[in-house]
């Protein structure tokens, strides 16, 4: 049976800097596959903003869930998932990989800001690894640093070429597979292993369908006690 996401009331005011969530990562799922399903069927938005709201987080932070998405203009994170200033911690760029710089934010958003979820956000028809098929498939190069962007996809295609179905969805489902295992993974890191081991940390991900609206969390495990 679905979990019952909680209502904004349960979110932690953000009125100091060393305000946190009190969410688990459990109900911090829940409140986005809630404010997708809303976004999806076109319910009335009910995310926190305005005037208020800004004046409320001026001073602080409260994210309760940290977003590595890409910077597609077809897939931004507050509105997929309803949400409003100040609850969603991002990290974009293209592609959705996880690099030096990416890893740090996320820490941050995890260690400073109290964050209990991650979620690795990847979309139907990316173009960055629609571009790394093309090296895997025909050997393309791209100008500039966007060949950096698109080599560490390439690993997840070559995956992808094993698995049966559609390459292009099933590079897009690798790539983000590969980053949450990593993430996962980071036991031996200080800054994220003490919440994965105790369960107060989830990483998740996820695929959104750029034609439908729907968010598919098809990699939530593994999961204890959050």
């Amino acid at each position: 049976m679905a979990l019952a996401a909680p209502s904004l009331a349960a979110l932690a005011p953000a009125g100091g800097a060393h305000t946190r969530t009190t969410l688990t990562a459990t109900e911090a799922l829940a409140l986005l596959k809630k404010g997708n399903r809303e976004f999806v069927t076109d319910s009335p938005l009910r995310a926190a903003s305005g005037r208020q709201r800004r004046l409320d987080i001026a001073r602080g932070q409260t994210p309760f869930a940290v977003l590595v998405s890409c910077s597609d203009s077809r897939a931004p994170p507050e509105l997929l998932f309803g949400r409003g200033l100040g609850e969603l911690f991002i990290v974009r760029n293209a592609g959705n990989t996880v690099d030096a710089v990416a890893q740090g934010s996320i820490e941050y958003g995890v260690a400073e800001l109290g964050a209990p979820l991650i979620v690795v956000l990847g979309h139907e028809r990316c173009g960055a690894v629609g571009a790394a098929m093309a090296v895997v498939e025909s050997n393309a190069t791209f100008p500039g640093s966007i060949q950096r962007v698109v080599e560490p996809i390439v690993p997840a295609v070559l995956a992808a070429r094993a698995q049966k179905g559609d390459l292009f969805a099933n590079s897009v489902r690798e790539n983000v597979r590969r980053i949450v295992a990593r993430l996962r993974a980071d036991l031996d890191q200080p800054v994220l292993a003490e919440g994965l081991k105790g369960g107060r940390l989830r990483v998740v991900g996820a695929y959104y369908d750029l034609d439908t609206g729907d968010v598919d969390f098809f990699d939530e495990e593994p999961r204890t006690g959050a």
